[in-house]
């Protein structure tokens, strides 16, 4: 009896059709066919009912399916056990980040990462952060980096990396930036460029603007804070970011605190609590990476 012959016989059983199963398991479709009979032959028994459209389990293959699937999971965890003892890690790591927020220890936790487990695949994926976190609770995403309002999204874990103000941002001659101090009243007469719905930024004013009974003019959105900043330097309307995505745009951007809206947007790794060992070094490798303080121009809660 051979662990491929368990591997094949699980994925027609799951699959319930010989040829999906091929393509599951990356053989030909006689392959599988042929691994299962010398399966059912040694076991004395057949466990996969060939005689409809769709392959069905036997009585026997019924009561053969959770032991095949137990003795699969003790062979992985074997082989993870002694990986992680060698440290060679094997595996697949899906990693998400906010659109458009270049940062670079983020990447070089995951090149520290790749030198050290060459066996890992890292694939990385952009996106909102509110479809990101959701993504980390349907466990389709092992780590990722969001924007957010709250400290630690309900059902994660997460480290947190920047915590910023909301600002406003004007092009020199715009009235708001006169004004020594700004409040979200003072916003209301103005039309405003911001980051869409589902970004951090987005959040935190999104929530105080309802809490004051504000109605905010969005005339214009961008994904990008750099696009957002462009736009209010042509005139689309007041940028609201935080203090260090506008940093670069001046002097043709004057920021001006929100001084009312208290709560911070924050930039944070979130995960979901797992027992692989992977996700475990990466998330080393990145506390390790954000520890050291630095300005990072492009680090901004989105």
């Amino acid at each position: 009896m051979e662990l491929r012959q368990l591997e094949y016989f699980v994925a027609v059983a799951e699959e319930a059709h010989f040829t999906r199963a091929a393509e599951r398991v990356h053989i030909s479709q006689s392959g599988v066919s042929a691994q299962i009979r010398q399966l059912e032959q040694e076991l004395g028994a057949m466990l996969i009912d060939r005689s409809g459209r769709s392959a069905r389990l036997t009585p026997a293959g019924t009561a053969a399916l959770g032991h095949a699937r137990a003795a699969l999971a003790s062979a992985a965890a074997l082989r993870q056990a002694v990986d992680e003892v060698n440290g060679l890690i094997r595996g697949r790591l899906v990693v998400g980040m906010v659109t458009a927020c270049t940062i670079t220890p983020l990447f070089d936790a995951l090149s520290a990462f790749r030198q050290d487990h060459p066996g890992v695949e890292i694939t990385l994926h952009e996106d909102t952060s509110d479809r990101l976190v959701e993504r980390l609770r349907a466990g389709t995403l092992d780590l990722a980096l969001i924007g957010t309002a709250e400290a630690t999204p309900k059902g994660l874990e997460a480290y947190e990396i920047v915590r910023e103000r909301l600002v406003v941002a004007v092009p020199p001659g715009h009235p708001l930036g006169e004004r020594s101090r700004v409040r979200l009243a003072d916003l209301g007469a103005h039309p405003l460029v911001s980051l869409p719905t589902g970004t951090g930024v987005r959040a935190v004013f999104d929530q105080a603007c309802a809490t004051r009974g504000i109605r905010p003019d969005i005339a214009c959105q961008a994904s990008a804070p750099t696009a957002v900043a462009d736009l209010a330097i042509r005139g689309l309307g007041a940028a609201v970011l935080t203090e260090s995505m506008v940093t670069q745009h001046e002097p043709l951007l004057t920021a001006r605190r929100i001084e009312d809206v208290d709560a911070a947007a924050l930039l944070s790794l979130a995960w979901r609590q797992s027992a692989n060992p992977a996700l475990r070094q990466l998330i080393r490798h990145c506390r390790r990476a954000f520890a050291t303080p630095a300005t990072w121009p492009e680090t901004v809660p989105t």
